[in-house]
């Protein structure tokens, strides 16, 4: 359990840390690459909360409220993403 509980501390933060630091570049291709490093980690962020859900580390309440938070994140990132690609 400490492992995983290190894993998704570390994705969770890994997510605005990659966001600020792509802010801070020059070219919007570079932002861009930031941005979608902070999409990988938010991906890795679900796998772990599915994991922690099939291990019982979690409940089907916190699960559910996790994944909501979750699709929140991803949304307002991809569509942050799409506004500077366009």
């Amino acid at each position: 359990m400490f492992g995983l509980i290190s894993q998704i501390r570390r994705c969770a933060v890994s997510v605005p840390a990659n966001i600020v630091e792509g802010y801070g570049r020059r070219t919007n291709k570079d932002k861009i690459q930031f941005y979608y490093t902070a999409r990988g980690s938010l991906n890795e962020l679900e796998y772990y909360i599915d994991l922690a859900h099939r291990l019982d580390y979690i409940n089907e309440t916190e699960h559910k409220q996790l994944t909501v938070l979750r699709n929140d994140v991803g949304r307002l990132l991809f569509g942050f993403i799409k506004s500077i690609s366009t």
